[in-house]
């Protein structure tokens, strides 16, 4: 056998193997959903001895998913556009301007990245609580308007477009708002549309700062509702399975659909290996 062919077939050996690691999750988290509550403490099998598809009517009539999507969408969408907006703003600062200090400002934007996020937990609840923000749509959105990571995304794509481009549109008169809007914009399309797949999966997946900013039923989000599947005398394990099938579906589909638009962001980026 001739070396190339072995080099294939371990390469795909190694890669249907990753896949398995990935996909036995989710079909546990498919059959489990479709299991009684008994089965799910008693059956030593994957597969149920019975499917229950009534499972997942009745964990969405458990509790309100209807207003909790609503509310996980808005704030998704709030914290998408924002990372869009004022990312890229940032952004072309740091790649395209000149102003005092910009280099020490930027190790510092990088340093911030090191920060954990449950340091600033504390600090960020407190200016929330003292704007009157705590259980509203803009205590959910406002503190994570902007990020970091997405600076840093499109300040390395900014950098790779070249210059001239824009010394060209200066001459034919076009301002340094029209260049960002006509030049710079239209050329990243790869890389915002990778910082919305990611800003989307954080926010759609995000269960502290909701669990702390939200008190009701009409603001609270699809991952803290998933809670109340968890009881004191045990957990319903086939309906809370049920509803983060569901809740999950989402994420997969922005995923699938936005997976080629992902892998060039990244490449182009800077940031691939």
């Amino acid at each position: 056998m001739k070396r190339s062919t072995v080099t294939s077939v371990g390469r795909h050996a190694v890669l249907l193997l990753g896949s398995a690691v990935v996909v036995l999750p989710f079909l546990w988290m498919f059959t489990t959903s479709l299991q009684s509550r008994a089965e799910t403490y008693s059956n030593s099998s994957i597969f149920p001895t019975s499917w229950h598809w009534e499972n997942y009517a009745v964990a969405w009539e458990a509790a309100p998913f209807g207003q909790y999507y609503l509310n996980s969408l808005i704030m998704a969408a709030g914290i998408v556009g924002g990372h869009l907006v004022l990312d890229a703003f940032a952004a072309y600062a740091f790649a395209r301007l000149r102003f005092p200090l910009k280099n020490a400002l930027f190790i510092v934007l990088l340093g911030a990245l090191m920060i954990p996020t449950f340091v600033t937990v504390i600090p960020a609840y407190s200016l929330v609580a003292s704007f009157g923000w705590i259980d509203t749509y803009a205590g959910l959105i406002v503190p994570r308007l902007a990020d970091v990571f997405g600076i840093i995304l499109l300040r390395q794509y900014f950098a790779s477009i070249p210059a001239e481009l824009e010394d060209a549109a200066r001459i034919d008169g076009c301002s340094r708002i029209g260049i960002f809007f006509r030049i710079m914009v239209p050329l990243s399309l790869p890389a915002f549309a990778t910082l919305a797949i990611f800003s989307f999966l954080f926010a759609w997946n995000d269960f502290l700062w909701p669990l702390l900013v939200t008190n009701s039923d009409e603001l609270r989000t699809i991952q803290i509702g998933l809670s109340a599947f968890q009881g004191r005398y045990g957990t319903s394990w086939n309906y809370l399975m049920a509803g983060t099938l569901t809740a999950t579906i989402p994420s997969i589909i922005v995923f699938m659909v936005f997976q080629r638009a992902l892998v060039r962001g990244i490449a182009a980026s800077g940031l691939k290996d």
